[in-house]
């Protein structure tokens, strides 16, 4: 199941679903969202989060609208109430396996799978729910700006994958993924050109399977 975007407009604010959830007696309420799908290298990253009923966890909301400082005191604040939480991750050679999406569904999936505590409820973030897992749940579009467990997993997923960048940057020192996180930005681009993919780089997307192509070339 998944709300549209009409049926935001219509007054869903944030955490209004779960409160509809709480009402129906749900009380294990998970949220996950993923990070990562548009980057050129790296894995895709998601987070299930599990968040008691009338907790309010200080300072979550959209990672997007966090800076990084602030997304690591809110993750920070997450692990230290204990929360059931759990990640999956993805690497980039699955990525150009299977296609983006799926590799973004099966992280999620890994995610929830991986949590100690099993949700009564999972509010999944986007518009696809979740293949193969028992729990029911809610697609919601925009839900990090809507759900206050998809919010706190967008915070996770978020910093774990740029714990995993920073470390890619010792990794691969002609890359400043530290900086640019593998994103197509003109950095990245330049440093693409003047060194060509390294291993954590997706061959299927586009900037980098043209360079690829050029290379064969000569």
């Amino acid at each position: 199941m998944k709300f549209t975007l009409d049926d935001q407009k219509n007054g869903l604010d944030f955490g209004d679903v779960e409160a509809m959830l709480i009402d129906k007696g749900y009380q294990a309420i998970c949220g996950v969202d993923e990070v990562g799908r548009g980057p050129l290298a790296g894995p895709v990253v998601a987070a299930a989060v599990i968040v008691p009923p009338e907790l309010e966890i200080p300072g979550v909301d959209d990672s997007k609208k966090l800076t990084a400082a602030r997304r690591e005191k809110v993750f920070d604040t997450i692990v230290n109430l204990g929360l059931p939480c759990a990640v999956g991750v993805i690497d980039n050679e699955c990525i150009d396996k299977m296609n983006i999406l799926k590799a973004s569904l099966m992280a999620m999936r890994k995610a929830v799978m991986d949590l100690k505590q099993s949700p009564d409820f999972v509010l999944v973030d986007g518009n696809y729910p979740i293949p193969n897992i028992s729990q029911p749940q809610f697609a919601v579009i925009g839900g990090d700006r809507r759900c206050q467990a998809i919010a706190a997993a967008s915070i996770v997923a978020k910093v774990t994958r740029d714990r995993i960048m920073d470390r890619y940057q010792a990794l691969y020192p002609s890359f400043t993924f530290s900086q640019h996180k593998g994103y197509p930005t003109p950095v990245h681009l330049d440093e693409l050109k003047e060194h060509g993919p390294c291993e954590i780089h997706r061959r299927t997307f586009k900037p980098v399977a043209d360079l690829i192509a050029d290379y064969a070339l000569f």
